[in-house]
């Protein structure tokens, strides 16, 4: 049994075709139906049903676990080996939604990659909810969102405080009738909101359902960038992230119009796993995170 096995194997489970495996472990479909033959001669088992499409049988997933226990110590091993070098080097996959990463990210990493060049990062886009699942997966190595649940699996540090504010286009009635609104006057407007799994969505229903408000949604979008292109030619006003919003109230394209009833502080910070190694690439971004000042984050009015 050797590595490349278990990684061909690992990689059958997920395409369910030895041809696609093979494509994408630059492998002949031979090579590949070679290396599951080995490995079933060797522990004298059927791992893989051939009919298509290809599934492992029910050893060949108690198989899976232990092989992919195998590659993750593995790749432990390999990661400690390289952190004996003193300059923090690595790659790090960062998880986090599609505002921050566009609001924060890029003045954390050019001061981040400016320090360390040798450290790479990857960026994946998604719900803060999806965050905390794809950290305890390992599918992402950090990830920066809403802290909004309480994980012993997973070590959380605050960076910066968001609220959800109510934002017009300065063509919409509230905009000219009063500098700030109350929730009554939210019981008729149209409004896009994000979509039901985001924190943004979960705290404005809760504060609807509070007070006895059935919203009239028009829209519902997964992310703030595409909602404030809906605000900006008033198809309706939001209640989204207030940092989403700084570049279009400077620009004027958009209006923050205050509700007492929101300004409620919501933490944002950095997720990782507990338990999780953390080669020097991770080490140091978290470590530099956590010392950054709340400012860094915030964009001022």
């Amino acid at each position: 049994m050797n590595i490349s096995q278990l990684e061909t194997l690992i990689t059958i489970s997920k395409t369910m075709s030895f041809r696609k495996a093979g494509e994408l472990l630059n492998l002949t479909q031979p090579a590949v139906s070679a290396q599951i033959k080995s490995l079933e001669d060797e522990f004298k088992t059927v791992l893989v049903d051939r009919n298509q499409p290809v599934t492992l049988t029910d050893r060949g997933k108690v198989f899976l676990e232990h092989a992919e226990r195998i590659l993750d110590v593995v790749e432990e091993l390999r990661q400690k080996l390289s952190d004996l070098n003193e300059t923090p080097q690595g790659h790090i996959v960062l998880g986090t939604t599609t505002s921050i990463a566009i609001q924060i990210l890029p003045r954390v990493l050019f001061y981040f990659q400016d320090q360390f060049p040798l450290i790479k990062t990857s960026i994946q886009s998604m719900a803060s909810s999806a965050i905390y699942q794809q950290v305890e997966n390992g599918m992402i190595d950090v990830g920066i969102g809403y802290l909004i649940e309480r994980n012993p699996n997973l070590s959380t540090s605050v960076l910066y405080y968001d609220t959800f504010e109510l934002v017009v286009s300065p063509s919409h009635p509230l905009a000219s009738q009063a500098s700030t609104a109350t929730m009554e006057s939210l019981r008729e407007i149209p409004l896009i909101l994000l979509s039901p799994d985001t924190v943004g969505r979960r705290f404005v229903d809760d504060v609807f359902k509070k007070y006895g408000i059935e919203p009239h949604v028009v829209m519902e979008l997964s992310s703030s960038e595409e909602i404030k292109r809906m605000v900006e030619i008033n198809l309706g006003a939001a209640i989204i992230s207030k940092q989403s919003v700084t570049p279009e109230t400077r620009a004027g394209t958009l209006k923050i119009i205050p509700i007492h009833e929101l300004e409620v502080s919501h933490p944002v910070g950095v997720i990782y796993k507990s338990s999780r190694y953390l080669n020097s690439a991770m080490r140091q971004f978290i470590s530099d995170l956590k010392g950054m000042p709340e400012a860094h984050f915030i964009s001022s009015e």
